[in-house]
């Protein structure tokens, strides 16, 4: 069964709403072989030690324990998870837990056309690729590093090797790469590939200012004006927050996030699973729980499913950002899982 969460009321609020809670998103690393802006912050900060790092297997403890209380799909996150070795054994594991329907992976794809034949052999059939812009000079300077003719190959595996859907994520930075975001569209005419356009979020201390930000209105008016005229298209099963589109002759489709303009909180189906084993309710609030040391003192199923619902029902109604009095959210996307 699904479990329904019952979500904490208080003065100002809506009307207490129950979401479907079914779907967790894990951190297995905090490294990356990247340095996006939006994403890493300006001044340095501490790796997390191997010692803190959740193991495969408490993350599949964790993991059998929460499709007890109907979580049915899984989304692999970083940092980069690729860097992190034994990713597809694990994988394996994930797909023999009772209850598990549905996993895939985000990805930079810098390491993705090297590790094709273990992905597929994993059985992942889904991928959702970050990729910014199509000039590589452009993608030097988001993300420190002349890797776009590896992520390229790497998709153009992905999608010869028959992955479907192949997902490519643009988060468009004012005077950064804006006016890539026709050129990004414009994939879908000759590639069958779901490309998202997705609001930035400021999270922690970024290299983003907030006079780069670009909202959904602006992007999907210009998306319109290379395409044509957008027609919305019906959610399926496993879909997170994307609006679906289609456009006239696209063999692909587009997507628009929009967490800041338009919030989705209210159809949000998700659990975030840090890669230090913090587990939270909402990515844009503070609010988490440590449920890797009940895990590691020897916590059983029940103590870890407990743990598990407490964290659902502190699953806010809505954050805050774009508010007059915006929250803070303090940690890093990197240290999260995007």
């Amino acid at each position: 069964m699904t479990y329904l969460s019952p979500l904490p009321h208080s003065p100002g609020d809506a009307p207490r709403d129950n979401r479907s809670i079914n779907y967790l998103r894990i951190s297995i690393t905090d490294r990356c072989n990247l340095a996006c802006r939006y994403c890493v912050p300006r001044q340095d900060l501490p790796f997390v030690t191997h010692e803190d790092v959740a193991r495969y297997e408490e993350l599949l403890t964790i993991v059998e324990a929460a499709a007890e209380l109907g979580i049915t799909k899984i989304r692999i996150t970083g940092g980069e998870p690729l860097v992190r070795k034994g990713l597809f054994n694990f994988i394996r594991k994930l797909s023999d837990v009772t209850g598990i329907e549905d996993i895939a992976i985000t990805t930079n794809g810098v390491l993705l056309e090297k590790h094709m034949d273990a992905l597929m052999a994993s059985g992942v059939q889904r991928l959702n690729i970050s990729l910014d812009t199509l000039n590589p000079e452009i993608f030097r300077q988001i993300t420190g590093k002349d890797y776009h003719a590896n992520v390229w190959r790497g998709i153009m595996a992905a999608h010869d090797r028959g992955i479907s859907p192949i997902k490519l994520n643009m988060v468009p930075l004012r005077g950064i790469n804006e006016n890539d975001i026709e050129k990004m569209a414009r994939l879908v005419l000759s590639h069958p590939f779901h490309v998202r356009f997705i609001e930035y979020m400021p999270m922690g201390n970024s290299g983003v200012t907030m006079d780069q930000q670009m909202l959904i209105p602006e992007i999907s008016a210009r998306v319109e004006a290379a395409l044509g005229k957008l027609t919305p298209m019906e959610k399926g099963k496993h879909d997170g927050p994307a609006r679906r589109f289609s456009a006239k002759h696209a063999l692909g489709e587009i997507g628009f996030i929009s967490p800041v303009s338009s919030h989705f909180c209210h159809q949000c189906n998700r659990l975030r699973l840090t890669s230090t084993g913090m587990l939270r309710p909402c990515l844009l609030h503070n609010y988490e729980t440590d449920i890797l040391s009940v895990v590691r003192n020897g916590g059983t199923s029940e103590d870890i499913k407990s743990l598990i619902l407490e964290t659902i029902a502190n699953k806010p109604l809505q954050h805050s950002l774009g508010g007059k009095v915006p929250e803070k959210v303090n940690s890093q996307m990197f240290t999260i899982g995007g």
